[in-house]
């Protein structure tokens, strides 16, 4: 199988798909694990996907006031990164904090509540995921 045909069956695919992250394991019955990487890796150099982690990707936008790629929906696609690599995000102690009025502070959204131990890294360009040890917020 030619790597621009399985590149343009992988578009394909994405393209008709909802979510915003995809992961390589979406597409292992396109191609071996090798041959999905390279045509993973080949979107990300034409700009349609940015890779966020180990084999996490993302759909791509050019920034309006940068100019660089960047996840069509933010810092939000990088939440859904976390959940598709099963951990669950819960808000921070500044979120809690911030939604119950103790403070005026908008917590930007970079650093994400967990409750297990995380060792992966998610982001892109210089904007990476902190990671706080959370409880779950009183409910």
């Amino acid at each position: 199988m030619k790597r621009d045909n399985l590149e343009a069956r992988l578009w394909g695919r994405i393209r008709r798909m909802r979510r915003n992250v995809f992961l390589r394991a979406d597409f292992t019955d396109l191609g071996g694990y090798d041959q999905v990487g390279r045509a993973l890796n080949g979107l990300v150099r034409k700009g349609k996907l940015l890779r966020v982690g180990q084999g996490i990707y993302a759909r791509a936008k050019t920034s309006k006031l940068s100019g660089k790629l960047v996840p069509v929906e933010g810092l939000g696609t990088l939440r859904e990164a976390l959940e598709r690599v099963g951990i669950e995000p819960v808000p921070t102690q500044l979120e809690r904090d911030y939604e119950a009025g103790r403070t005026t502070q908008v917590p930007t959204g970079r650093v994400v509540g967990v409750r297990t131990r995380v060792r992966r890294k998610i982001g892109y360009g210089s904007v990476q995921l902190g990671f706080e040890r959370a409880e779950q917020a009183p409910r």
